[in-house]
């Protein structure tokens, strides 16, 4: 090692036969240098290229909270790298052109601080509210260790997340989500860090169920048919429906449920 630091790191990068020499963080180390293949587009290569093209395409979107999330892992690697050697082994699955991330095992942070068991995620429209039960006092989990929320949206492959949302001891806070992801699927995790810090905690994927809309927000999405309401009608309601062409405006799962024939009013319900 004496030879390799003197006669070619000496500060920079160097390398010798198939041996490759590199500094980080004030060390040097030495590994095998990659071999030339013959045939670099084999099945299988293909497939190891996609799992990886699958994880960096997953973390690159996050890549400020993977920071984060591993900075326990970094001394002899970067937090992005140990986020994606983990996501590589644990978290990508299938084979061929079926390369998916299994969200439920991926970690967007990971460490030796205590984490929740128990918690809650529930879209109500544009945000997304957790909940989690304060286990302040077990292990090295303190009151004082800050809530960290990431929400991943599958469908357009982004994500929002908020790394000083709330104290473990407030066991309730909310994290605000675009307008246009109401009909997206959603993925939560809730994780923690300490108040310094030094240490964080393995991040949980909360199942993410859904509040549905009130009844009068639901006859205010049928607002078009509203200036039809005092209309006089001899016909009965059915064909007063068909003749203004307002079928086209109700939703195919929604009913109607009752109408005057001479004062319309529609009754829309879910």
């Amino acid at each position: 090692m004496g030879i390799i630091n003197q006669g070619i790191l000496g500060g920079f990068s160097g390398k010798v036969g198939p041996i490759v020499g590199f500094r980080w963080k004030s060390n040097y180390y030495i590994r095998a240098r990659a071999a030339k293949v013959s045939n670099p587009r084999t099945p299988k290569q293909q497939e190891q290229r996609g799992k990886f093209a699958t994880a960096f395409n997953f973390l690159k979107t996050i890549k400020p909270f993977i920071r984060m999330g591993y900075k326990e892992f970094t001394q002899d690697k970067s937090a992005f790298n140990a986020a994606m050697s983990y996501t590589l082994k644990r978290a990508v699955t299938g084979s061929g052109k079926d390369i998916t991330i299994d969200f439920n095992r991926a970690l967007v942070s990971m460490g030796t601080l205590m984490p929740v068991f128990e918690g809650t995620a529930t879209q109500d429209r544009s945000k997304m509210i957790f909940n989690w039960h304060d286990n302040s006092g077990t292990g090295n989990a303190e009151d004082t260790d800050i809530a960290m929320l990431l929400v991943y949206n599958k469908d357009k492959e982004t994500a929002v997340y908020n790394a000083e949302a709330a104290l473990r001891s407030d066991k309730h806070t909310e994290l605000a989500l675009p307008n246009n992801w109401q009909d997206d699927e959603l993925v939560a995790y809730l994780c923690f860090r300490s108040a310094d810090g030094s240490c964080v905690a393995n991040s949980i994927c909360l199942p993410v169920s859904v509040i549905p809309a009130s009844e009068d927000e639901v006859e205010m999405e049928m607002n078009p048919i509203s200036h039809y309401s005092n209309l006089n009608l001899s016909t009965p309601c059915i064909q007063g429906v068909n003749s203004l062409s307002t079928r086209s405006q109700l939703l195919a799962d929604r009913k109607l449920t009752s109408c005057k024939a001479l004062n319309v009013n529609y009754h829309i319900l879910q």
